[in-house]
């Protein structure tokens, strides 16, 4: 059975049944005319009928082509067409009256050809429609048959059409078939169209008419049509350079909104501590799986305000990472400071037991950490340029969690016993500072932030055990090229190398990217050791 698009249904379906039993108004009715080739012997009979109904706008026409693909159109013995309405009961289209369905009818049947029809039918009354989306539908589904007999329809259409996007994609489907006419300047402003509307899906169109064939003959035999299509192209062509430029910087920043939150906590520990944390990737791990509970919790208990779990989710998880990171400190770290090669290797190890952990508790398998619905979908932009919410969310995420972190390093006690530490960790500690307990509250802080970048993450890619491995180097290698324990270089770091990444991509693929990248870094460090933003006091000596 033919599926029709459900809003237009229901409307054709509301039209249908709200007409009376013996209808006065002549735009309700269809000529039996224009039906008698419903009840026709052969395809092309009941072709031009359905072709001539989805000529015709008004709602009796389109109540016509919505039965015919329900499938409730009846055939009577002396041809006549009957559209059902209910048991047993059937509409007359011509007269509007309803009558018994007769014993007799048989039911009008779809085949491939009359489905394909009916199709075209609908989409030239969907142009009619009182709905501005279904409008806009048919008009850019037009623009793909690029079918000149449709021209008629479509002035008619932009005669009673107020939208300004909806005109504009019917003057290019009025153009797409105006392009097949036979007088040049016709063809000519029809080529114009097709290049202002910067449509790639017309290129090879306006490429064949430019491209010769193995005798050197032109399918478009005029010379300035051909210069026009090739200004087209042109058009067509600087503009999909602008939709990759956008869409790669686009993809950039939001990559590097990712590498910015798994590196901002690294920064904050390294930077204060010198610690090489190598299990930083678990404790984003953590927060993605503390994500996880919080969905399942909100399913089970709080099924209508599931749209909001991720809410909740972040304070659970920076809270839970963070005592993570602290406990971590109490018990490994502050028994090797000073010994870089052994930290190393006991927050490997570490991480290698935070996996078998979670591995233990909720398979190894992937786990499913769905978007709410107000993060899922996107915004179309330059045509067809898809930036998705969750991205757009996660970027805007990254920058309030970086103006956080900034507030709290600059204008709490906390931040300023940090700043101290890290700049002469011996004279704080003369001073009073308690750089032990100091030190575990960043290293909590540090990991809390850590916690929120799995937040960010689950909504982006797949939650499971090695969710963290992935992203281990290249937030060590932000906060390098950045500056250690510099906020403003992470910052920098961070969205330069998520861009470049994502420009380099396209030309060289993603595993030459990551290796490109890696290079620039070791040779940046070689001339600038300090990285982008040296630190300050005696520790930077």
């Amino acid at each position: 059975m033919f599926l029709i698009y459900p809003t237009l249904k229901r409307w054709l379906l509301v039209v249908l049944l709200a007409l009376p039993m013996h209808c006065s108004v002549a735009a309700d009715l269809v000529e039996r005319s224009v039906l008698s080739g419903l009840a026709g012997d052969t395809n092309t009979e009941k072709v031009e009928s359905i072709t001539a109904l989805g000529q015709l706008t008004s709602p009796g026409a389109a109540a016509v082509l919505a039965a015919l693909g329900a499938g409730n159109v009846l055939i009577t013995s002396d041809q006549k067409v009957l559209l059902v309405v209910g048991a047993g009961k059937a509409l007359d289209p011509t007269t509007g009256e309803t009558v018994v369905a007769p014993a007799d009818a048989q039911q009008f049947t779809l085949n491939n050809r009359l489905r394909s029809a009916l199709q075209a039918a609908l989409a030239s009354a969907e142009l009619f429609s009182p709905q501005r989306s279904v409008r806009l539908a048919a008009a850019q589904r037009l623009q793909k048959e690029a079918d000149p007999a449709r021209a008629p329809l479509l002035e008619r259409a932009l005669e009673t059409e107020q939208d300004p996007v909806i005109k504009s994609a019917l003057n290019v489907a009025l153009a797409s078939g105006s392009i097949k006419s036979t007088d040049a300047v016709t063809r000519r402003r029809a080529v114009a169209l097709l290049g202002d509307s910067k449509n790639a899906s017309f290129k090879p169109l306006l490429t064949a008419m430019v491209t010769p064939d193995a005798t050197g003959a032109f399918s478009e035999p005029d010379a300035d049509v051909r210069a026009a299509a090739k200004t087209a192209i042109a058009q067509i062509e600087w503009h999909q350079t602008v939709v990759a430029w956008v869409g790669n910087l686009f993809f950039g920043i939001s990559l590097g909104s990712v590498l910015l939150l798994a590196a901002l906590g690294l920064a904050i520990t390294f930077g204060l501590m010198g610690v090489i944390n190598m299990a930083h990737g678990e404790l984003l791990m953590i927060g993605a799986y503390a994500t996880y509970i919080v969905q399942g919790l909100f399913k089970q208990w709080l099924p209508g305000w599931i749209d909001w779990y991720v809410v909740a989710a972040l304070p659970v998880a920076f809270i839970v990472t963070a005592l993570v990171g602290m406990a971590l400190e109490r018990t490994v770290i502050r028994w090797l400071y000073g010994r870089p090669l052994e930290t190393l290797l006991a927050t490997w190890g570490i991480s290698l037991i935070l996996m078998q952990a979670v591995r233990s508790l909720f398979g190894a398998q992937n786990v499913e950490v769905a978007n709410p619905s107000w993060m899922s979908g996107g915004v179309t932009v330059l045509g067809n340029l898809s930036l998705s919410y969750n991205r757009i969310v996660i970027i805007g995420f990254a920058l309030c969690v970086v103006v956080v972190v900034w507030l709290v390093l600059n204008h709490t006690r906390l931040g300023l016993f940090v700043r101290a530490i890290t700049q002469n960790r011996r004279m704080a500690d003369c001073v009073g500072v308690p750089t032990g307990r100091i030190d575990m509250l960043a290293f909590g802080l540090g990991s809390g932030i850590a916690g929120l970048a799995g937040v960010a993450l689950s909504q982006l890619s797949n939650v499971g055990p090695d969710l963290g491995r992935g992203y281990i180097v290249d937030s060590f290698m932000v906060v390098v090229l950045g500056g250690v324990g510099q906020l403003a270089g992470t910052v920098v770091a961070a969205m330069g190398l998520g861009a470049l990444n994502k420009f380099i991509e396209p030309f060289w693929g993603a595993v030459i990217a990551k290796i490109a990248i890696l290079l620039f870094i070791v040779l940046f460090v070689q001339k600038r050791p300090q990285g982008l933003f040296a630190p300050k006091g005696r520790s930077a000596e």
